[in-house]
């Protein structure tokens, strides 16, 4: 079995001084995806860079302080590369780890900011990872496809969603987006254990009391490819984890 967790820390340097190496070493997952590491690697220490235990790989932005994937892994894969498009490599959005039975996605998809300002570029990185996931399916390969996707895909996703029809995160491109990928034959794993059930998010502004009254949205998912969702033993988001505006959340898969 493996325990696989994602996280968007929202800066890595901040989430150490908020005691993120601890947590991993008593959550002791498999793996950790982590998103918006908000920095290039001469920047952090070495504790934070060789966690005991832990083999660590970092996909850094171009730009200081902005961005940014990382994997901390158990076991040593087979190979990690990115997405292969500048554009996005350049902002350092995705890191791929290739596995024996599976290839993990680790991606943090960008916002589109406010009137859609970069709508065009984040569904150009939506299509390039659709792309991607089909390309690996296609030659035989099982995909989880996990992060941070920016995008609350149904009603249920987000506690407010008619006063949120026009904000970004839930405009009707990006979810239109999401449903196209679920119907290419993906599973969003965690609304596939927990149906019809509302009040699950993982997300959080820091304004007005939001997560103390658990007003949020759910934008950070494990997705799989339908034939690998009979792997899947356990969905779940771990929202009593503090330490950034988005919570960590978890996904158990039946393989070694």
């Amino acid at each position: 079995m493996k325990r696989i967790l994602s996280w968007n820390v929202n800066g890595i340097r901040a989430a150490q001084k908020k005691g993120f190496i601890d947590w991993l070493k008593n959550e002791c997952p498999d793996i950790l995806a982590i998103q918006e590491t908000k920095a290039q690697i001469d920047q952090l220490n070495e504790e934070l860079i060789n966690i005991d235990g832990y083999k660590s790989y970092f996909m850094s932005a171009k730009r200081k302080g902005y961005s940014g994937t990382a994997l901390y892994l158990k076991d040593v894969p087979e190979n990690i590369e990115k997405l292969g498009c500048e554009e996005f490599d350049d902002e350092g959005r995705t890191i791929i780890a290739h596995f024996k039975d599976f290839t993990l996605i680790n991606c943090y998809f960008p916002n589109s900011q406010e009137a859609g300002k970069r709508l065009d570029y984040k569904l150009r990185f939506c299509n390039a990872i659709l792309n991607r996931c089909n390309e690996l399916v296609a030659s035989g390969k099982n995909v989880l496809l996990c992060g941070d996707y920016n995008i609350a895909h149904t009603e249920i996703d987000l506690k407010n969603p008619k006063s949120n029809h026009k904000n970004p995160g839930f405009l009707p491109e990006e979810r239109e987006w999401m449903t196209k990928y679920l119907d290419e034959g993906y599973a969003d794993v965690f609304r596939r254990f927990h149906l019809d059930e509302k009040d699950h998010y993982t997300w959080w502004s820091y304004r007005f009391k939001a997560r103390e009254n658990n007003v949020g949205w759910r934008i950070d998912y494990h997705c799989v490819n339908d034939d690998f969702f009979d792997k899947v033993l356990k969905a779940d988001i771990r929202n009593e984890v503090m330490g950034s505006d988005h919570c960590p959340v978890l996904i158990e898969l039946d393989v070694d």
